[in-house]
């Protein structure tokens, strides 16, 4: 959340209580290049959805033309850092009370604005039209609320992987996050605003109000209102989370002396709301009566429900509106109600960004000549405020007098994402193979090491431009931001949905990004990129005067040793920082001897003794000596068994991570020197791809929708993952329906002893789908 900072009166003639201002940096960013509004007004809250360009540094390669000058230089490729701009939504939720001075703001920062139309939703919409018109100088265009209700929900669990939680009160961790299933429909929306709205969404632009009630959150708010004297629904929530409802309800138990075992009812069961109240002769606290209040509502709301999903088969049911917005004990007891009603075959799901679906449908309605939904986005950790802790416990009143905003901002990615198409079970897959939210040791170790690690990055950052005397400050400002990122985590590891090594890695990636770091480790990749080719031919040679079996062997060292070159671990970058000269073959001596940690090698040389694959897909990891001495020999190989292979790479750079331009510059100078890899590339059979990710890590359900149809035209029936951020971190578990092959040497000490191994320890995974035969003499079943 931003915080407002006090400024002198001076600043700015617009001011909440006349010692507040907007921080413009912090809330209303980019705001001079918006160019479409939508807004969603509330009972008490606005969302104002904005679209617009941001302009941000990129790193790009490009080859040496060796006809000019340039030749002279010993560099493969140069590096340049150019302005790129970028397409980002913008959401901001605050509450009603600062509606005019949020407008003012916006007024005078707006510099131009492609329409004359703003997009309003919600049932302020009205009432503030005026207001809205006469501050903004635009028209005002009222779109019905279902509908942009709808639309922003499909919008968010199509593009935020950790969109829907499951609430678990006494759970380890209280938000279990799902996995967004590839095809989001059919589902049960249930807004609970004033009344209850019961919608069951089929497609995109197919859905039927299908029941309600006059019984939701405007008669909490209102009887609660008549019960307790209190007038503030937050406060009535607080009352509610201190109360015992057993004092007014009656329960089965207080009827029968205890369950009625024929029945199926237990003696806590909930016989009559308020049951007591009529006979018992004494006052009852405002916090019991809230309390009990709150089951009432709340398990009419769930039973309704329960009902219609049966009636229809739906096993989605996503709750959201004013009622919930996020408050702990909301969500406790419409889980309650629902796993009761149920007996656990309906789930209640809710939202993340459940406050803001009116205003992305109402924006999205108005940009649809842009064509939206045509890209995928992301959710940019930066710069959104991420999921908070609105626990009347923890922090009473928060919402009536907050002096904060919650902020969403999503980044249009340059292709679209898709679902690998190999992966065995796309519905149950999860990327990730630890989630830091349920683990509180790995989350205590990970944020720790993050931050101790947060030093090091910083002064990379810098050394990446030397040429930029502002460098060092918008560092300072990286290491800002990012640290309190990471002391957020902290209290709330939930804020960003699963927290994983991957999504912390992510988050850096960034904050790097958002002060204008685009690649800290360009230079480090493109000297070892040079030194690593000079060693090529000699390694290659040395690979051919083996025997066939030796060279399956030191194939498979090869690309361990490679992958060892890790900048992103902290037990390499130190040994690389300290000893210059340290090289492959050093690595190599490194490496656990066999039985490995992990060791299916006798399977994989049995399987290359069959028939050649199809076409492998390899997902590359690290520059230098891990692409060109690794993984490239591992491949020509392949090539030469008569096997296509695709050789997917980052789409942009994430710490040492070979990008895509990169790695078509290394391939064409390898080609050039190497015939096996000119006629791989000549040929059709050496493919180089994008996967669409910036990331150290993979996700296998958000890749380029290119890569997917390569995988598919080209009949893949082999899957090759290397590295510990993509085989280890995530996909250690991930189940393929084709033959799969994980390798990666584990760099860190604490996850090498988590995994029963040591520092340098070898995973070497091959897999074969259950009930598939394997080609060679031998088969192997996932472990």
């Amino acid at each position: 959340m931003a915080e407002f900072v006090r400024l002198d009166s001076s600043t700015s003639r617009h001011t909440m209580d006349k010692s507040i201002t907007l921080p413009p940096d912090e809330i209303f960013r980019n705001l001079e290049n918006a160019k479409r509004f939508a807004i969603d007004i509330g009972g008490s809250l606005t969302k104002l959805a904005y679209y617009s360009t941001v302009q941000h540094k990129v790193a790009k390669v490009r080859s040496f033309d060796k006809a000019t000058k340039e030749a002279a230089s010993d560099k493969l490729y140069e590096i340049s850092v150019q302005e790129e701009v970028t397409a980002r939504l913008h959401f901001i939720k605050f509450e009603n009370a600062y509606i005019e001075t949020c407008l003012d703001f916006i007024k005078d920062h707006l510099v131009n604005t492609e329409t004359k139309v703003i997009k309003a939703t919600g049932g302020g919409a009205h009432k503030f039209k005026e207001l809205i018109e006469r501050k903004l100088g635009l028209k005002v265009d009222k779109e019905d609320e279902m509908t942009c209700l709808i639309k922003g929900c499909n919008f968010v669990l199509r593009n935020i992987p950790h969109e829907a939680f499951v609430y678990a009160k006494h759970a380890d961790s209280e938000f279990r996050f799902q996995t967004t299933q590839p095809d989001i429909f059919p589902y049960l929306l249930v807004n609970i605003g004033s009344g209850v709205s019961i919608v069951k969404v089929e497609s995109e632009d197919k859905f039927e109000r299908i029941g309600g009630s006059s019984i939701g959150g405007g008669t909490f708010w209102g009887l609660g209102a008549l019960l307790t004297k209190t007038k503030r629904f937050d406060e009535l929530l607080q009352l509610a989370s201190k109360g015992q409802h057993t004092s007014v309800d009656m329960l089965v138990k207080d009827i029968y002396g205890g369950s009625y075992g024929s029945l199926g009812l237990t003696g806590d069961l909930i016989a009559s709301s308020f049951g007591k109240s009529a006979t018992a002769d004494k006052e009852f606290s405002k916090e019991d009566m809230a309390k009990s209040l709150l089951h009432m509502i709340s398990n009419d709301i769930g039973q309704l429900a329960c009902l219609y999903a049966k009636l229809h088969n739906l096993s989605r049911v996503y709750f959201g509106g004013f009622f919930i917005r996020g408050h702990p004990v909301t969500m406790h007891t419409i889980t309650y109600s629902i796993n009761f009603f149920t007996k656990g075959e309906v789930q209640a799901l809710f939202l993340r960004h459940e406050g803001y679906l009116g205003a992305i449908g109402a924006f999205l309605k108005g940009a649809e000549e842009d064509n939206p939904n045509q890209y995928s986005w992301g959710e940019n950790y930066a710069g959104s405020s991420g999921l908070m802790s609105v626990s009347p416990d923890m922090n009473p009143m928060q919402r009536a007098r907050s002096g904060t905003f919650d902020m969403l901002e999503m980044d249009r990615l340059e292709r679209q994402l898709v679902n690998l198409p190999l992966l065995q079970d796309p519905s149950s897959y999860i990327p990730d193979t630890m989630d830091l939210t349920e683990d509180a040791l790995a989350r205590e170790y990970w944020l720790y090491c993050f931050e101790e690690a947060l030093d090091g990055v910083v002064k990379r950052a810098v050394a990446s431009q030397p040429d930029m005397p502002e460098a060092a400050e918008r560092a300072e400002k990286f290491r800002q931001k990012y640290r309190h990122k990471l002391q957020t985590l902290r209290h709330q590891p939930f804020a960003y949905g699963s927290l994983t090594v991957r999504s912390l890695l992510d988050t850096r990636e960034h904050c790097l990004n958002e002060f204008n770091f685009p690649d800290p480790y360009s230079k480090i990749k493109q000297n070892e990129n040079d030194i690593a080719l000079k060693y090529y031919q000699k390694a290659v040679k040395s690979l051919e005067e083996l025997s066939w079996e030796e060279r399956q062997f030191a194939l498979v060292r090869g690309v361990l040793a490679g992958n060892v070159f890790d900048w992103g671990a902290k037990a390499v970058s130190d040994v690389l920082e300290s000893d210059p000269e340290f090289g492959f073959e050093q690595a190599k001596r490194q490496l656990e001897e066999r039985p490995w940690l992990v060791d299916s090698y006798d399977q994989w040389l049995e399987r290359l003794r069959g028939p050649p694959h199809k076409c492998a897909l390899f997902f590359v990891d690290n520059s230098g000596v891990d692409i060109i001495l690794g993984v490239i020999p591992f491949v020509r190989e392949l090539l030469s068994r008569g096997t296509e292979v695709v050789l997917a790479s980052n789409s942009g750079p994430a710490l040492n991570d070979v990008t895509n331009g990169e790695l078509q510059i290394l391939t064409e100078r390898i080609a050039a020197m190497d015939p096996v890899i000119q006629a791989g590339l000549r040929e059709d059979r050496l493919t180089l791809v994008q996967s669409g990710s910036s990331s150290p890590c993979l996700d296998l359900s958000r890749l380029d929708k290119v890569l997917a149809q390569v995988v598919r035209e080209r009949q893949t029936d082999l899957v090759i993952i290397e590295g510990m951020g993509r085989a280890i971190h995530t996909n250690y578990y991930a189940m393929l329906s084709c033959e799969s092959l994980k390798m990666a040497v584990i760099k860190n000490s604490w996850l090498a002893d988590r995994l029963g191994g040591k520092l340098f320890s070898v995973v070497f995974k091959y897999e074969v789908p259950a009930g598939k035969p394997s080609q060679g003499s031998a088969a192997v079943t996932p472990s």
